[in-house]
């Protein structure tokens, strides 16, 4: 559609990580997800940086972990000082994130048409 969801980073070591993203949008059109993932759990990458943006609509709730659930393991989330959410992007904060990231999730409102 009109949404468009780009992910962007800096990162060194791993070897080939599988790595996951989907993008949805609600029945109604009003919302849109877009997740970004390790289905493995953990990943052993060393991100420096990262960045989700999304186009087309305004970022509601986002949420980035260090690790993803895995058998039986929950989410584990970042500290809130380690990344900034703005109307439009979910990013790392410099110089307080951690260098771990597992998973990353957006819900973002899609603008209403006005009748």
């Amino acid at each position: 559609g009109d949404y468009t969801c780009t992910f962007t980073y800096s990162a060194q070591g791993g070897t080939n990580e599988q790595w996951q993203m989907n993008i949805g949008v609600s029945e109604d059109n009003l919302l849109f997800s877009c997740s970004i993932w390790r289905p493995q759990g953990k990943s052993y990458l060393f991100f420096t940086q990262f960045k989700a943006e999304v186009k087309g609509a305004k970022i509601e709730y986002a949420m980035a972990y260090s690790q993803a659930a895995v058998g039986g393991q929950n989410d584990v989330p970042l500290k809130q000082e380690e990344f900034e959410i703005t109307e439009t992007t979910v990013s790392h904060r410099e110089g307080k994130f951690r260098f771990e990231l597992s998973k990353l999730m957006i819900v973002a409102k899609t603008p209403r048409d006005e009748l």
